[in-house]
């Protein structure tokens, strides 16, 4: 029953992005059609064919055996601050227990040197041209938009440069379905965090991560272009370019450059955070003592934290993409807290949801890790909005007047992901872990 709730939310948040949409006369639904037929095929071939299991589990236990390399670095670093919890090093001393600074944050830094490494052999430019000529062939897409989703799927915020030539005359459609790429998938990098977060109590879940991202990017698309139509021509509409970008002089060049990279983004991370969580906290404050002296005048319970109002907001949608009543609510609350607090807070959250069993379906955790798997929220408003209009501030305004379109286009994209994989949800171990 609940595989049928799925399908249909899959066209009931299309049919809501339609009704906030700037121009619901020209939609193109070639591209809504496509883009929906395709995250289906991919869904299945990935949930319910036996070669698609097998590439699952392979992706899965690739991404977990690169992510055990990547604590080498830290374990030598930070000693046993770096062990995860209930682990021993070769001396025999035990882990201190969970640190995100130093056993998650740590592998962002690796990642993005390996990122750099297979840009360099050719690995990464080639993957992203396969998508690419997907997106421009099937869904009728202008080559730069579909060559900067594409490289989405991979990296973060660096994906537009792919496209730098091209970028300052996209149409405003363009900018709204890069801008959402970008908001609805998760860099390869910061991935690997999420993967610490979650193994312990989620075995299989680097390979969800790794198909939520792509499936992301293709619902991405869509979404964006039923709430922002294409009303311009396109300067590459239907044509493949290739991507742009500066390749280092050596391999060592390329790993220290990108190590410097995945610095930044640590620190950009930590500062979120720190910012962020400390705001939340602030406003729970300032609206709890409100909120508690009207539950006492009332025989309504309201939880009048941030994440709670927000989780209230989410609830239908959770609902919709068919999550389990019995735990829709803590679902919803983990996407409301996504909007605001990041997706980092949020994944920690459902760790600890799932250490201490509070969710009673497996099928509210798969759905939960697909739904929150993005950068969906405020503060990336400011990350993708900023950085590519300091690629072109010549279109500084038009960037700007996209920017909130492309985060609701985001957020419904990862919502609409969660229902494609609700659709084909079965109580396998290929995705629930082994």
């Amino acid at each position: 029953m609940y595989n049928l709730v799925s399908f249909a939310g899959i066209f009931i948040i299309m049919a809501f992005g339609w009704l906030i949409s700037e121009n619901r006369k020209v939609v193109n639904w070639r591209v809504v059609i496509w883009g929906t037929l395709i995250q289906m095929i991919l869904a299945l071939f990935i949930f319910v064919l036996p070669g698609g299991s097998n590439v699952f589990l392979f992706v899965n236990d690739a991404v977990v055996k690169i992510l055990d390399s990547a604590t080498a670095g830290t374990r030598f670093v930070f000693g046993r601050l770096a062990l995860p919890p209930g682990t021993t090093n070769e001396m025999g001393e035990e882990s201190l227990g969970f640190f995100l600074a130093f056993q998650a944050l740590p592998t962002i830094i690796f990642f993005a040197s390996l990122m750099g490494v297979l840009y360099y052999i050719g690995i990464m430019p080639r993957l992203i041209k396969i998508f690419s000529k997907i997106f421009t062939k099937l869904m009728r897409m202008s080559g730069a938009e579909s060559l900067s989703v594409s490289s989405n799927i991979f990296v973060g915020v660096e994906a537009n440069m792919t496209v730098l030539p091209y970028l300052g005359r996209m149409t405003r459609s363009e900018f709204c379905t890069i801008l959402a790429a970008g908001m609805s998938t998760t860099a390869s990098s910061v991935l690997a965090l999420y993967v610490f977060m979650l193994q312990k109590q989620f075995p299989a879940i680097a390979g969800h991560l790794v198909s939520a991202s792509i499936l992301s990017a293709i619902a991405a698309i869509v979404l964006s272009k039923i709430i922002m139509p294409e009303t311009e021509k396109p300067e590459t509409l239907g044509i493949e370019i290739a991507p742009h970008y500066k390749k280092e002089s050596t391999i060592i060049e390329a790993i220290i450059n990108n190590a410097n990279e995945g610095v930044k983004m640590v620190v950009g991370i930590v500062a979120l955070l720190l910012a962020f969580l400390g705001i939340a906290a602030l406003i729970d404050f300032l609206i709890g003592g409100v909120g508690l002296r009207l539950n006492n005048l009332t025989c309504i319970q309201i939880d009048w934290s941030l994440k709670g109002l927000l989780g209230y907001l989410f609830y239908p949608f959770t609902i919709v993409i068919g999550v389990p009543a019995s735990d829709a609510f803590e679902v919803s609350k983990l996407i409301g807290e996504r909007a605001v607090l990041t997706e980092v807070k949020a994944y920690q959250d459902l760790a600890v949801l799932l250490s201490t069993n509070s969710l009673k379906e497996p099928r509210s955790a798969v759905l939960a890790a697909y739904a929150l798997c993005g950068f969906a929220h405020v503060a990336s408003l400011a990350i993708f909005v900023g950085g590519t209009a300091a690629l072109v501030p010549e279109r500084t305004k038009d960037i700007a007047t996209v920017g909130v379109r492309a985060l609701i286009a985001a957020t419904l994209a990862t919502l609409m992901t969660a229902a494609v994989a609700g659709t084909f949800f079965n109580q396998s171990s290929i995705l629930l872990g082994r």
